[in-house]
């Protein structure tokens, strides 16, 4: 039996043993495995502010481009590109000789399509009218010598000295001779339907409108400024040969410039007109200029390979910097908050749609649900759920996942 005992005491002592030494393996392991390396950043307080950068080009707000209003030849010029001119003054001549000729012969035509209605609304010309009253008072005539003539054989036949068959011959005459006088006294009062009065006044119209299309030829073969201005193309030389509708010249106050700007499809929905716009020029890096949006898309348009929504954009600092034509990157704040409470984006995870961090409390990881309000691309406001002065993890510098629950060394 105490052999049993001692037998059975060892047993357990060997037992007792084997868990203290596997007790004081996983204690040390706990105790030395490695910690998980973590980046950590404090939640604080500052402006959180939301871009959409893209490009557009720069426009003058009233460009003036004069154009070749038939084919001719360049006569004078009086500017040169760039020049600064005030309103009023000649800044190109084209040959107006076969344009002039053309004057006089609309001119021409007015005269007559003039005389045309006249004499439709008149019962014809001066002439014609003449011919008309002489017509009356001969048919007149003709009447009063068939009445007197069929009175005496009236007469005549009454005492049987003329017969039946030469009263009816002298009636005959009567009635034709009125018939006549009444035919002309209607020619000479509408001698022209009202369809052909119509006609005549349309000719007219046509004419007076070919003299006004000539006339503009000849006052757009001189341009003058319109307003004071730069001369910022000029596409022409003295004595080119120059094609109808050639643009010439432009002109424009660079002092009152826009920007056209082209944003994609997308990110139409966050525009509205008055937000702020900073504008850059690759030909002068550091310098940039401001404006705001005064008119939002329409439509949608196809820009290249992109789906775009155009964007007016007045420019507030403009002072003649920006050249017409020139492109230029476009960026406008949608949205901001001086005062945000905020972390950076890659300290924000969702499950189930759902957000959270990782806050760092002491030695580990609390995963901590939070609301979030506006995001950028880098930044994200924390409406709840951390405090001013809180460190949560944004990753970690070996690659593997943030957990809760394990020991963690910050790498700062």
């Amino acid at each position: 039996m105490a052999e049993q005992r001692e037998q059975a005491g060892r047993l357990w002592l060997w037992i007792g043993a084997a868990v203290f030494i596997i007790i004081v393996f996983f204690t040390a392991r706990f105790l030395m495995r490695d910690r998980l390396p973590v980046r950590e950043v404090r939640v604080g307080h500052q402006e959180l502010i939301n871009t959409v950068p893209t490009n557009g080009r720069v426009e003058p707000e009233a460009n003036y481009e004069y154009h070749s209003p038939v084919a001719t030849t360049v006569k004078a010029i009086y500017v040169q590109a760039g020049d600064q001119v005030p309103a009023g003054k000649l800044l190109m001549q084209l040959d107006d000789v076969q344009a002039r000729a053309r004057v006089a012969t609309a001119e021409s035509g007015v005269k007559a399509a003039l005389a045309a209605v006249e004499a439709a609304t008149h019962n014809g010309t001066q002439e014609e009218r003449q011919l008309a009253a002489a017509d009356i008072t001969r048919n007149r005539l003709e009447r009063d010598q068939a009445r007197r003539a069929l009175d005496a054989v009236t007469r005549l036949n009454a005492t049987g000295a003329a017969s039946p068959s030469e009263v009816a011959a002298a009636r005959q005459r009567l009635e034709t001779a009125e018939a006549g006088l009444h035919a002309s006294e209607q020619s000479a009062q509408s001698r022209y339907s009202p369809t052909e009065v119509a006609r005549a006044q349309a000719a007219l119209a046509d004419a007076e409108a070919g003299l006004e299309a000539v006339r503009e030829v000849v006052a757009q073969s001189s341009y003058y400024a319109p307003v004071a201005g730069t001369v910022y193309s000029l596409d022409a030389g003295r004595t080119d040969f120059v094609e109808e509708g050639k643009l010439l010249l432009q002109l424009a106050d660079l002092k009152h410039e826009r920007v056209r700007a082209y944003f994609d499809e997308p990110d139409i929905g966050k525009l509205a007109v008055g937000q702020p716009i900073q504008i850059k020029w690759d030909a002068k890096p550091g310098q940039e200029w401001h404006g705001h949006i005064v008119r939002t898309p329409s439509t949608v348009i196809i820009y290249g390979t992109r789906n775009v929504g155009e964007v007016l954009v007045q420019i507030d600092d403009s002072n003649a910097d920006l050249l017409p034509d020139t492109n230029v990157t476009v960026t406008v704040t949608t949205s901001s908050e001086p005062n945000a409470l905020s972390v950076p984006r890659e300290a924000l995870h969702s499950e189930n749609g759902k957000p959270y961090v990782y806050k760092v409390v002491g030695d580990g990881l609390a995963r901590t649900p939070v609301t979030i309000g506006i995001i950028n691309l880098t930044q994200v406001a924390i409406v709840s759920g951390l405090n001013e002065g809180d460190w949560v993890a944004t990753g970690t510098t070996n690659g593997q996942p943030l957990q809760e629950g394990i020991p963690i060394k910050v790498v700062r």
